[in-house]
């Protein structure tokens, strides 16, 4: 780690540069939206850009991480939005709308989602390690009792990977004519909760 700069009170380790680049990045973002800059974070820590290019190769990826720490912020609204819903397919196929509907407008997720972005590993990787902890996440987080329900672990990998590529195909091409509130949740009950209604009687 760099023995300079940092405004005079440098980080004791990499763990807590990260964790200020990162809460830095966040400021920047609440200011500038998505014209946030690596070179604006960096001159706002004090540092050089180099210095920055150490932990995150590029502006995208220092984006994708600061989105990915916030994570937790978006999560609480999307368990809210499926709060009591017992059912499976009713559940997944809500959390599903709730994300579709306010990702676009989060501070620090909705940013990835700008052209040019979308190929980060939220979106565009769709195994990636951080997009399917991202949607484990918000399946475990449900008011769902899997295991009474019939659902293994394996079939919750599935289900995650079906998640993602329902996000994936709907947040990068939501179609010429945009769903109603109405026609998508039906829609996904026919694609998504059909599928999940589907995995325990597939054994």
């Amino acid at each position: 780690m760099r023995t300079h700069g940092w405004a005079g009170q440098v980080p004791a380790t990499d763990e807590e540069a990260i964790a200020r680049i990162l809460a830095t990045t966040r400021e920047v973002i609440d200011e500038c939206g998505e014209a946030t800059r690596l070179a604006d974070v960096a001159r706002r820590l004090g540092v050089t850009r180099q210095t920055i290019y150490r932990y995150f190769p590029s502006t995208e990826a220092l984006l994708s991480a600061t989105a990915i720490d916030a994570v937790g912020a978006f999560l609480d609204g999307i368990a809210g939005r499926v709060s009591g819903l017992a059912d499976p397919d009713v559940a997944v196929v809500e959390g599903v709308c709730a994300v579709l509907e306010t990702v676009a407008d989060d501070r620090y997720m909705g940013i990835l989602l700008r052209p040019g972005h979308q190929s980060l590993p939220v979106i565009g990787q769709i195994t990636s390690d951080s997009a399917a902890v991202f949607a484990r996440t918000m399946v475990a987080r449900m008011d769902v009792d899997w295991a009474e329900r019939g659902y293994t672990d394996d079939d919750l990998e599935v289900l995650v990977e079906i998640v993602l590529r329902t996000l994936q195909s709907l947040i990068i091409d939501p179609g010429l004519e945009p769903y109603s509130a109405a026609g998508r949740r039906a829609f996904l009950d026919r694609w998504l909760g059909a599928a999940i209604r589907a995995l325990p009687a597939a054994r």
